[in-house]
C-alpha cells in the first residue's frame, strides 16, 4: 500500500507542473512599402561600338614618300596635311606643259593673224578659196592645240595637289603604314593610313525577333533613346535608335539594331562591348517592390506579406520585369502593403516578425 500510495502521488505531482509548450520565436525582417510610380519599359542587351565612318587613305599616283606629318593614334581634323610625296617629276610635267601651252598659244596667234590677213585678200580676189581654207584650218589646229595644252596642265597640276594628301574627315588615325622612302603606287598597296570617325559613333546590338513590333511602333511615334554602359562601368553614354535592320537573322532569331551616340568626350570606342539599355516607352503607375522581395517556389513567384498583427502571410505574384533594382508587380499585390525584403528564409505563414533596419 505505502508503495502503490508513492506511485500516485508521483504522477499527480507530474501532472500538476507538466512544462509549458515553447514559445514561437519573433524572426527579425527587413521590409519595404510595396510602390506605385512611373517605370521605363526598356530592352538590355550586349553592344560593340563602331566607327561612324572609316576611310583607308592610298596615293592617286605614283611616287616616293618624303615626310609622314602623323603620329600612330593621332587625333587629326579634317584638312590635316597627312602625308607628302616628292612632288619634283610633277613638277617637271607641269613646267612642260606649261611650256608647251605657251607655244602653241604663240602659234595660234600667228595663225589666226594669217587667217585674217588671207581673208582680206580673199575677199579682195587677190588668192584663192584653197590657200584661205588651208590657213583658216591651220588656225583651228592650233586653237585646238592650245585646248589640249591647258587640260595638260590642269592635269599636271592636279598631279602635284596629289603629293600632298590631306585628312578628308576628322578622327583617330591607325598604325603608321609607310615611312620616308617609301614607293607608292596609285590607287594601290600600300595604304597610306587609316582614319576611324568616332565622333560621332555607331553601338550594334541584337535583340529577340519578338521585340520587333514594339520597336516599330515606338519608332513611329519619336525617337527612342538609348544608353550605353563603357566597359569601365562609368556614367552612360546617351545615343539615340538610328538603324533597324531590314532583316532577321534566321539563324540567332535576332534583329540587328544600331544606335548614334555624340560620343563628344571619346569614352566610347570601336569594338569596345558595352551594356546597352533601349527604353522603348514609360509605363504609367506600375506597382513594383525591391527585387530581392520577390521569392521563387514550385509554383511560381510569391512575396511574405507583413499583416496588421505582424504575422505574415504567403501571396503568390506574376513579376512583369525587373529593372533597376525593382520588380514590376503586375498581380497579386496592392500599393501601401508591406512586403519582406530580407530574412525570408526562417519564415512560413503565420510566422511572427520584428522589423528591423539591418540584419
Amino acid at each position: 500500500m505505502v508503495g502503490l500510495s508513492l506511485t500516485l502521488l508521483g504522477l499527480a505531482g507530474c501532472t500538476g507542473h507538466a512544462a509549458p509548450p515553447p514559445d514561437i520565436p519573433v524572426v527579425p525582417v527587413m521590409v519595404a512599402k510595396v510602390e506605385q510610380k512611373s517605370m521605363p519599359v526598356q530592352l538590355n542587351a550586349i553592344g560593340t561600338g563602331q566607327a561612324y565612318s572609316t576611310v583607308s587613305i592610298e596615293s592617286q599616283v605614283a611616287g616616293i614618300v618624303s615626310a609622314v606629318h602623323y603620329a600612330q593614334g593621332q587625333f587629326v581634323k579634317k584638312g590635316d596635311l597627312l602625308v607628302s610625296l616628292d612632288d619634283r617629276p610633277f613638277q617637271a610635267a607641269l613646267q612642260l606643259a606649261q611650256a608647251n601651252l605657251a607655244k602653241d598659244k604663240a602659234n595660234l596667234a600667228l595663225a589666226e593673224v594669217e587667217a585674217g590677213r588671207y581673208q582680206k585678200l580673199y575677199e579682195s580676189g587677190v588668192v584663192p578659196k584653197e590657200q584661205l581654207d588651208e590657213d583658216l584650218a591651220t588656225a583651228a589646229a592650233d586653237k585646238a592645240a592650245v585646248e589640249a595644252d591647258q587640260a595638260s596642265v590642269e592635269a599636271a597640276k592636279l598631279n602635284v595637289s596629289f603629293c600632298s594628301i590631306y585628312a578628308p574627315i576628322s578622327g583617330r588615325v591607325g598604325s603608321q603604314l609607310v615611312y620616308p622612302g617609301t614607293v607608292v603606287q596609285a590607287d594601290n598597296v600600300p595604304v597610306l593610313v587609316v582614319i576611324n570617325q568616332i565622333s560621332p559613333l555607331y553601338i550594334n546590338f541584337s535583340v529577340p525577333q519578338q521585340y520587333l513590333s514594339e520597336i516599330k511602333k515606338y519608332m513611329a511615334r519619336e525617337r527612342l533613346p538609348i544608353q550605353a554602359v563603357p566597359s569601365d562601368n562609368s556614367a552612360p553614354e546617351k545615343g539615340y535608335l538610328t538603324f533597324v535592320n531590314n532583316t532577321v537573322d534566321a539563324t540567332t532569331g535576332t534583329i540587328q539594331l544600331n544606335g548614334t551616340f555624340a560620343n563628344s568626350d571619346l569614352r566610347l570606342w570601336p569594338g569596345e562591348f558595352v551594356n546597352v539599355t533601349l527604353q522603348l516607352s514609360e509605363q504609367a503607375d506600375a506597382i513594383i517592390v525591391p527585387f530581392q522581395a520577390v521569392m521563387t517556389g514550385q509554383n511560381g513567384d510569391y512575396l511574405f506579406v507583413v499583416n496588421p498583427d505582424m504575422t505574415v502571410a504567403v501571396r503568390a505574384v506574376k513579376v512583369g520585369r525587373t529593372l533597376n533594382g525593382f520588380s514590376v508587380i503586375t498581380e497579386g499585390i496592392k500599393p501601401g502593403e508591406t512586403v519582406v525584403t530580407d530574412g525570408q528564409v526562417r519564415l512560413i505563414a503565420g510566422t511572427k516578425v520584428r522589423i528591423v533596419t539591418s540584419l
